[in-house]
Parts: C-alpha cells; structure tokens; sequence
C-alpha cells in the first residue's frame, strides 16, 4: 500500500464506485478503500438474513418467507430513466456489459387521495381522469410544446425565453390548473419541493421532454428501467471496470485517517499503519465528519408483501410520488416496489420502500400516507439516517465529498452530484451524448 496514486477513493457507495471506474477510464491510478467487508456502503443490497440481522438482531427470518439468498434489498431503492444520466454513464464506461436491465411497469402519481397514471404525452393527457376535459385539452398543448421544442430552433420557442421565465409563468401561459402544474412539476420534472415554480422554465421543460422520451423508449408503463437482481449489482460493477483499467481495491480497511500537509492539503491515506500517498481524495462524508454538515434527515419503510400494490395494475414493479402539497407536507414522498420479475424477491413476494425527509421528531408516522396505500404488509423494517453535505473548500484541502442519498426513488439527483464532483476532480465535463441503444432492457 505505501505507494503514490493519482487518487484514493474511500468507500464503495454507488457514487464512488462510479467516480472510481471514471477515473480509471481517464488513466488515472486509483486506489479504492472501505471499511467495510462488502461492497455498496450505505446503497448496498441486503439478502433476507442480512436485513433481519440489521433490522431484528440476531432472530433469523421465518421460514415462510422463502430462501434468503433470493431476496436482493437495496437500502437506497431507486429507478434509472431510460435515457437518463446514469444510463449514459453505464454506456460511456461500457458498464451495461455486466448488467441487464429490466423495464419498469408503473409511474403513478398521487392525487386527491387516490393514486393515478402519471400522463406524460398529449395522447395520455385526453386519457386521464387526473383532469377535466379543458383542462386536458391545455394539458395537451402544453405536452404538445413540450415534445416539439429544440433548444437550437427559435420557432419551437413560440416567443418565449425560458431562461427567463419561470416555470410558474410558464404553466400560466398554458392555462394549468395548480392540480395539473403539481403533477407535472413533482411526478414528470422529478422536483422535490416547489422551490423550482420561481425558477427559470428551461430546466424544468427539459425534464418532463426527459420523461417523455424515456417513457417511449421501450413502449412500457414508465420512464424507468432497474438492474435485474437489484442496485447491488453496479458498485460492483463499476469496480469491475475500474479493476480492468488497474485500479486497486483494498476491503474492511479500518480506520481510514486522511494525512494531510502544513498547508492543509491532503496528502495520504492511513490504515493498519501504512500510508498510501496521493494528492486527492474522494469519499462519502461517514470518512471526514469534520469537513461535513448534517441537512436533513431521510426516512424509510421497508415492506414485504405478497401482493402488488393496489389500483396499479397489477404492477410487479412501480414508482409513486406523493407531492408535498397533496400531503400538507415541505418535500415529496415515494413509493418504490419491486418483486421477483426483477430478481429481487422469491416468486410471489414483493418488496415496497416508503420515504421522505423527515419534518418531525416521529419520522415513521409520517410514513402513514404511503404505507396506506400498500394494502396488507407481512413484515415492515424502518431505517432512519442523517443527511450530509459537504462544507469544505475543495481548492483548498483536495478532498472531494459526495453527497448523503436523498429520498427520491430516481437516481436523477444522485448523477448530478457524481458528475458535478468529476468536473470538480478533473476539470472537465464528462461527455455523455452516447448511442442509448447499448443499454436495452429485457423483456422478461
């Protein structure tokens, strides 16, 4: 270990892994170390005696429940958008080779106290009961603007500039109703909260553009695509990668110290006595608690069941979004479901995730409007953690921290942090116009 690398990565969550397999594909040396005896940190994936021994102690899980190594539970459960940035990711580093995907069955939105398809095109918008029939004719237009803007083509623009108007303007313009405007900001544009309704329109019509053209992607009731046997597969595989371009790996490292200069930049790692050297560091914010400050707070329920979730089809596997305003609440919440059509649980069973920013000092009562809408749960486990951000000056010290993962059930916001660190780390923008076709998905 006492030798010099371009770049120590410590911890093997999802982000890491991916900026270590980035890295190495730039030529740089790498040296990647955790604490921990498996890969994935905080995103990894737990077989069902593992869950029980995180959640229960050391019971073990009753036999009803079916083989224990057929239970694949990510502790971070997210969605990928089919033509969204981490799939470009997976097929700039070539990663899709050793994964296979699986499309999504459902994206729901929740309205009124019931749970409805989230429209996404102008076909789908004259369908919908989420509206009336002139609202859905406004509706329509407005997705209708949608598909036919290009950034590069003014006509499309119809006059407006939408890095100048907001999107609460931009809805207006349209004519939509705040029941439609919530839907479309928080269950298509993804946004956590309604910050983004006094911002410029442009980011927020790029992502619903984004759902849209992921929806039509593989002809399926959603945007969304996921890792047959679950999440835990891409740190791992990411490490693969960055294995193939000589990085190394080094697990159940203990005590990882940051060794750093009389100027205050890093200059080595430290564990069982020895030293690597190098000149950058990049880790998860459990490694430097002291260049880290607490934001938020993340609930979640974890829910096996033998049944789908009612009223959405049947669907083996679905996303549903909460807005905050339908639920009195500051942020969103989420419902994520998957089952054994995606590898993750024994035939019939199924495994749903609830979660929010906790608001209160009772998180788990939060929870209630979307364990409500689950139906009959055999065993549910709550798991509650803080969030960091970093608060370092990374031109100072060359430390490089992500982010804690959010509650969103997509894994828009973590890309944005991954590639916003790269530039950070590299200088440069990671290009990521691709041919998505390398990523398909499986029909069954």
């Amino acid at each position: 270990m006492d030798e010099e690398y371009d770049v120590i990565v410590l911890g093997t969550g999802l982000k890491e892994c991916i900026l270590s397999g980035l890295l190495s594909v730039d030529r740089l040396k790498v040296l990647h170390m955790d604490r921990n005896d498996y890969y994935g940190g905080e995103s990894t994936s737990f077989n069902l005696n593992q869950l029980w021994e995180k959640f229960r102690g050391s019971s073990k899980p009753p036999p009803e429940f079916g083989p224990s190594r057929e239970y694949n539970v990510d502790m971070v459960p997210k969605f990928m958008m089919a033509n969204g940035a981490l799939v470009r990711v997976l097929i700039h580093t070539d990663v899709t080779k050793y994964l296979y995907f699986k499309a999504v069955d459902g994206s729901y939105v929740y309205n009124k106290g019931k749970i409805h398809k989230v429209p996404a095109t102008d076909v789908e918008a004259l369908k919908s009961p989420l509206m009336g029939l002139f609202e859905k004719r406004r509706a329509r237009k407005f997705f209708i603007y949608v598909q036919n803007y290009e950034d590069d083509d003014l006509k499309t623009h119809e006059g407006l500039d939408l890095t100048r108007v907001t999107s609460k303007e931009l809805f207006a313009k349209f004519g939509l109703d705040d029941n439609t405007v919530d839907f479309i900001g928080h269950a298509l544009a993804l946004h956590r909260d309604d910050r983004y309704l006094n911002e410029p329109a442009l980011e927020t019509l790029k992502r619903v553009k984004l759902y849209s053209e992921s929806l039509a992607r593989f002809q399926g009731g959603s945007p969304y695509i996921y890792p047959l046997y679950g999440l835990g597969e891409l740190p791992q595989a990411f490490a693969r990668l960055s294995a193939v371009y000589g990085g190394t790996y080094m697990l159940s490292k203990p005590d990882c110290t940051l060794e750093f200069d009389e100027e205050g930049k890093v200059r080595g790692v430290t564990s069982d006595g020895e030293t690597a050297k190098t000149k950058k560091v990049v880790c998860d914010p459990s490694y430097v608690r002291n260049k880290v400050k607490k934001v938020g707070k993340v609930v979640r329920a974890i829910c096996i069941m033998n049944h789908p979730i009612p009223n959405t089809n049947d669907s083996q596997s679905v996303q549903i979004i909460l807005p905050q305003k339908q639920l009195g609440r500051k942020s969103d919440m989420y419902v994520f479901c998957c089952s054994y059509s995606h590898n993750v649980a024994p035939k019939g069973k199924y495994i749903a995730f609830v979660s929010t920013e906790a608001e209160t000092d009772m998180p788990e009562a939060e929870l209630e409007p979307g364990l409500s809408l689950l139906g009959p749960v055999e065993e549910t486990f709550f798991d509650v953690y803080d969030r960091y951000e970093p608060v370092n000056d990374h031109t100072l010290d060359n430390v490089y921290i992500s982010k804690s993962y959010d509650p969103t059930t997509h894994f828009e916001t973590t890309v944005q942090d991954v590639l916003a660190m790269y530039t950070r780390i590299t200088g440069k923008v990671l290009d990521l116009s691709v041919d998505l076709s390398a990523a398909s998905a499986a029909d069954e």
